[in-house]
């Protein structure tokens, strides 16, 4: 099989601050966002910008969130795939493709996945020349599945729904079995999906602080961030803020119907993206302040507010919402961002934090990947009206209920650290000596500063 030529991409750096991208690549990558969506020149897009230079965050309305704290979402409508997790398949494919370990014209990419990530795989893989499957759950929305294939991947449907990860990683064996060029880019474990949110989302925030203080609002530092975890690529952010702000709060979420961490639970849930059930080997678990569980149901219903004619209306005549924050609101939501928006509300009430604390979430995507679960929602509950509108945002925002929460003490984080040990020991074959190195900081700070030589290996084989 030939070898095909390399695909390269920005670096850490330039997916920081994508002004510095050279001139004509940047403006080549700009007119491609729109004009040809799949040429490879858009890896150069992959930023937490709107491609104007423009910061892609929204401060949410307090009439909505019922709360003084400033919560701040930032959304990823404007990545390639319409999710930052092609940010982490492009870290994680660069940084094998760097060391040699993937080879495009030989190697298939497997990406293992319960949704966002295995689309970035079947953009970023397909556009840097190769094959590439994804691995996913086969109770995962149906726009899943067609995004994967429209993208260029395949994919392969393994029994369950979000929780299901174990016959993931059964799967993930039986293929490298077979090949030795079946290469496993597994999020769940690799360190690019950490690096790209500790250096780039981290970094991206703590620069949103700063634009915001200008315009009055907050005390120009982060007082919370915000996260469930899927692959607890996301939550890596934190990590980064709190070396710039020694007060950051780092606070999980997961689902009540699958509290893995909050009380070694487990079970099926609906928040397509999250609560994979297990504790990730990329999780810098004893960096985490506190555990907060959501209910999969209040994502979804408040996911249909947000988004239904009906639901907006209410917004717009009973809250006084503008019609452009609504309409803003509308595009940047899916099922995990609802779960993210209910969780940095819980936080500013348990914590009691007032209108100079700034609290920062994520959207992952949008509602393009839901259609078929608001439609589910309407054939179980009925079809959205104003009534119900005004209880589900009473219920669900306005009057938010504080339980599930776990404090991080000392005694409750080496317990959440020591959950990885039942797969990623047992199951993954990782060693016991460096699952002990990952409780000191010293383990987490020795891959932060790979970065920056990963960024100069990259413009020494690119050339600029």
């Amino acid at each position: 099989m030939r070898k095909k030529k390399l695909v390269w991409g920005p670096t850490f750096e330039e997916m920081l601050h994508p002004e510095r991208i050279k001139e004509d690549i940047r403006k080549k990558a700009l007119k491609a966002a729109k004009d040809s969506p799949l040429n490879p020149i858009n890896l150069y897009n992959i930023n937490w910008t709107d491609n104007k230079d423009n910061l892609c965050y929204v401060v949410i309305p307090k009439e909505l969130t019922g709360v003084d704290a400033n919560i701040i979402v930032l959304y990823s409508k404007n990545f390639p795939t319409g999710s930052h997790k092609v940010g982490a398949t492009y870290s994680v494919v660069l940084e094998n493709q760097l060391s040699g370990e993937i080879i495009p014209g030989q190697d298939t990419l497997i990406f293992p996945s319960t949704g966002n990530y295995g689309i970035g795989g079947s953009w970023t893989g397909t556009r840097m020349g190769y094959s590439t499957k994804v691995i996913l759950p086969e109770m995962m929305s149906k726009e899943r599945f067609e995004k994967i294939t429209f993208y260029g991947g395949e994919y392969i449907k393994t029994p369950g729904c979000e929780s299901s990860v174990r016959d993931i990683y059964d799967k993930c064996w039986e293929l490298k079995r077979e090949s030795p060029r079946n290469k496993i880019l597994n999020q769940f474990e690799s360190f690019g999906n950490y690096m790209f949110h500790y250096y780039v989302t981290g970094n991206t925030i703590s620069e949103i602080t700063k634009v915001l203080y200008e315009q009055g609002i907050g005390n120009g530092r982060v007082s919370a961030l915000v996260s469930s975890m899927g692959s607890a690529g996301t939550i890596a952010s934190g990590d980064r803020l709190k070396q710039l702000y020694s007060e950051t709060k780092i606070i999980g979420l997961e689902p009540i119907q699958c509290p893995t961490i909050y009380n070694n639970g487990y079970g099926t849930h609906d928040i397509q993206g999250i609560g994979d059930n297990h504790v990730t080997w990329i999780h810098n678990i004893m960096n985490m302040d506190s555990i907060m569980c959501i209910d999969d149901i209040e994502c979804k219903k408040g996911l249909q507010l947000l988004t239904d004619e009906i639901g907006k209306e209410y917004l717009s005549s009973e809250l006084k919402i503008s019609n452009e924050t609504i309409n803003t609101l509308s595009e940047i939501f899916g099922i995990s961002g609802v779960c993210n928006l209910i969780g940095a509300i819980k936080t500013a009430k348990y914590y009691e934090m007032t209108y100079k604390d700034n609290i920062f979430t994520i959207c992952t995507d949008t509602i393009d990947r839901y259609y078929s679960i608001m439609e589910d929602l309407n054939q179980n509950f009925g079809t959205m009206t104003k009534t119900e509108a005004a209880v589900r945002y009473h219920s669900i925002f306005h009057n938010i209920k504080l339980d599930y929460i776990e404090e991080g003490t000392f005694k409750a984080r080496k317990r959440w650290h020591d959950l990885k040990y039942y797969t990623w020991v047992e199951q993954q074959k990782k060693s016991v000596h460096e699952l002990d190195a990952q409780k000191t900081q010293d383990y987490w700070i020795e891959k932060q500063n790979e970065i920056q030589g990963i960024d100069k290996k990259l413009k020494e084989v690119r050339g600029f």
